[in-house]
């Protein structure tokens, strides 16, 4: 019979222990499934004394997530502990170095040290997974490298974010604030410690780093990505929107063109009968455009204990399996450095802005979008008590700097009472 595959667990927050319960409760099942049984040989967390509600007596403890990743009874180090560097760094390189496969949920660590880290896996012809680090459950990297790997991805793009889809979806359902539907996500324990990892997109954009390098085959460029939060987005643009037949979500949008690869994540208008439109609370959605499958839209769970702790076990049964794909679907040093884009394709934008109410004001703010080559699909006024004039634009498609060059020219025409509010209209 052919030896157990034997796993270290570094963090028991909720994925670690996620992942316990799950090989407790379902180990006859996983091994029916991979043909061989999977057990746990170590665990290592800040704290030994914590009641984490699982039964952990029948494995070593180990202080030190280095100690525990050089084991002689580890085969594969499950690093659950999170941040970029520190222990999580030094502990998954300690791994590698020991001949250990590593699975991780650690988007931020891949993000910025993940060229490295595959390089050195592969090198010693060992595996680095990591399907629980993007979009929780959904298994969007399985998919691209396995399902759509005959595929030219053209273009991929989704909700990665739970917390920030609750917040906008919350403003909208129930008409309240920024600030009080942020108030609210971080009483029911959605933020991360530093909420900017969330609203200020941070967290979203590791996520589309990633994707971007399995899809175009390139090298992890998170400092390439054009990258904008939720923050500035007010009750009245998601009003508006709606208005218009549109939602608005924090969209990451992945292309590859020939200019280089174009990255971004920002606030961003979809139709509100598409697919990411319908999208409700802390649910997340990628959407992957291939050259001869056309559209793949993927939905599901993009935290939580189960569904991330799910996404760990895929990566742990393929190594059961024997099942050994390179980190991120090619061997990582074939993998390209492509040179950062900016948003050159052709867009439709929304435009709000508060005008003076006098006459001429409308015409003023016409001239300036056509001088810039921009034409207005729609245009609707809103009524008023007083002289400051809502008015919103929908443009036809046109280029990001010539919208730039406009919005720049819009404060010269003398009838703004307040900065114009611009957001992307992506087709989906």
């Amino acid at each position: 019979m052919e030896r157990p595959l034997r796993l270290g667990i570094a963090g028991l927050g909720t994925v670690g222990t996620g992942v316990i319960k799950m090989i407790q409760n379902n180990g006859a099942l996983i091994e029916a499934r991979t043909g061989r049984k999977v057990t746990i040989s170590a665990v290592s967390a800040r704290s030994r004394d914590k009641d984490r509600g699982v039964n952990l007596a029948k494995y070593a403890w180990e202080d030190d997530p280095v100690a525990m990743a050089k084991r002689d009874d580890v085969d594969v180090f499950v690093e659950l502990m999170g941040g970029s560097d520190g222990p999580a760094k030094t502990s998954t390189e300690a791994a590698i170095a020991a001949g250990k496969d590593v699975v991780t949920a650690n988007k931020a660590l891949l993000a910025l040290y993940g060229q490295e880290l595959a390089e050195a896996a592969e090198d010693n012809n060992l595996v680095l997974r990591f399907e629980a680090a993007v979009a929780g459950g959904i298994p969007i990297i399985k998919s691209l490298t396995e399902g759509l790997a005959g595929n030219q991805i053209t273009r991929i793009m989704g909700v990665m974010n739970g917390t920030c889809n609750y917040i906008l979806t919350r403003m909208g359902n129930a008409g309240l604030t920024y600030e009080e539907a942020f108030a609210e996500a971080d009483g029911l324990g959605y933020l991360e410690a530093d909420p900017q990892l969330d609203v200020g997109g941070i967290d979203a954009g590791h996520k589309l780093a990633l994707l971007s390098s399995v899809a175009f085959g390139t090298k992890v460029d998170f400092s390439g990505i054009s990258l904008e939060g939720i923050g500035a987005v007010t009750i009245e643009d998601i009003n508006r929107a709606a208005d218009l037949g549109f939602k608005i979500k924090l969209l990451g949008v992945a292309r590859m063109t020939a200019r280089g690869l174009e990255q971004r994540m920002s606030p961003c208008l979809v139709p509100a009968s598409s697919p990411l439109g319908q999208l409700e609370g802390g649910t997340n959605m990628v959407v992957v455009e291939g050259d001869h499958v056309g559209q793949i839209v993927l939905r599901g769970a993009g935290a939580g204990e189960g569904p991330t702790a799910s996404a760990v076990l895929s990566d742990i049964c393929d190594i059961a399996r024997d099942i050994r794909i390179s980190t991120f679907g090619q061997r990582a040093n074939t993998l390209k450095a492509a040179p950062p884009a900016s948003a050159a394709s052709a867009a439709r934008y929304y435009i709000r802005m508060t005008l003076n109410d006098k006459p001429g004001a409308l015409a003023k703010i016409a001239t300036v979008l056509g001088d810039n080559g921009i034409s207005i699909d729609r245009m609707r006024q809103y009524d008023h008590p007083d002289e400051a004039a809502p008015v919103l634009i929908v443009t036809h498609k046109a280029a990001q700097p010539a919208l730039q060059e406009a919005l720049a020219a819009l404060p010269q025409t003398g009838v703004l009472m307040s900065a114009p509010v611009a957001l992307r209209i992506e087709d989906v």
